[in-house]
This record gives C-alpha cells, structure tokens and sequence, in this order.
C-alpha cells in the first residue's frame, strides 16, 4: 500500500500526433490514476505527470470529428453544439483534456490527478528540465 508522499513523481511525453483520440486518452487515464505501477492504491495519487504535444493533430477513427458534437448549456435557453472538428480548430486542446478527464474517477482526488496533464498544441514544451521519459505505448496510429 502506497501512502501520501512516498510515492515518486516521474514525468512522460507523448506524441499525439495521428494518434486515436480514445485510445490515447485511456493510456494517459491509466498513468495519471498510478496504475501502470506494482503499488497502486486507489485512494492515494500515485500516478504521473504526463505532457502531450502536437494535441491539434490527434485523429479518431471514421466520420467522428464531424459526426460527434459537444454540447454544453450556457445558463440561457437552449444549448450550445460544436463538433469535433470545429472543438479542434478552436482550442485543439479540449479534445485530449475533456476525453482524459471523463475516464477518471469522480472524486477530489480526480481533480488532484488532472492538475497532472499538461497538453501543448504545439511540438514544443516547457517541461525539458523535468527530463520527460517517452511513455510507452502499444496504441494504434490513424492511417
């Protein structure tokens, strides 16, 4: 059993380029909640951080982008739609945060892990004095 404070914070990139947005997401779900590792303990943070570049790059698989819509209530009536595609060209972030953050669980220590993520659009990122490791990943790039 892992408890607050002994566990030690590593630090992964990922390249979202081309990559399957679900996919991604559940890989990056599973090393932010600390399951990747032998002491995992559900109610202790025990996962890493993890930096995603390129994120206005990630694909999903056949008409998704312009099929699937989010929707969100302004506080007025009526609601609010936006497809994928156009989520992505506006804050292509949002894509990787909001399908990351649906696979966590629901709870304060949920909104503790998240802090975790970081997503750049871009290839670049702030984070090279962490020293980020290359997450190891077995998922399924988009032809």
């Amino acid at each position: 059993m892992a408890k607050p404070g002994q566990v030690e914070k590593n630090w992964h990139v990922v390249d979202a380029s081309d990559e399957v947005l679900g996919r991604l997401a559940s890989d990056i779900a599973v090393v932010l909640m600390g399951k990747h590792r032998p002491q995992y303990t559900p109610h202790v943070d025990c996962g890493d951080f993890v930096i995603v570049t390129n994120a206005d790059k990630v694909a999903m698989t056949g008409r998704k982008m312009d099929d699937r819509h989010y929707t969100w209530y302004t506080g007025y009536p009526g609601l609010k739609l936006e497809s994928y595609a156009d989520r992505q060209q506006r804050k292509p972030e949002d894509l990787i945060f909001h399908a990351v953050r649906r696979m966590l669980p629901k709870n304060k220590l949920a909104r503790q892990m998240i802090k975790k993520l970081k997503i750049y659009a871009g290839p670049d990122h702030p984070h090279v004095a962490q020293d980020p490791k290359p997450l190891a990943r077995t998922g399924k790039k988009v032809s």
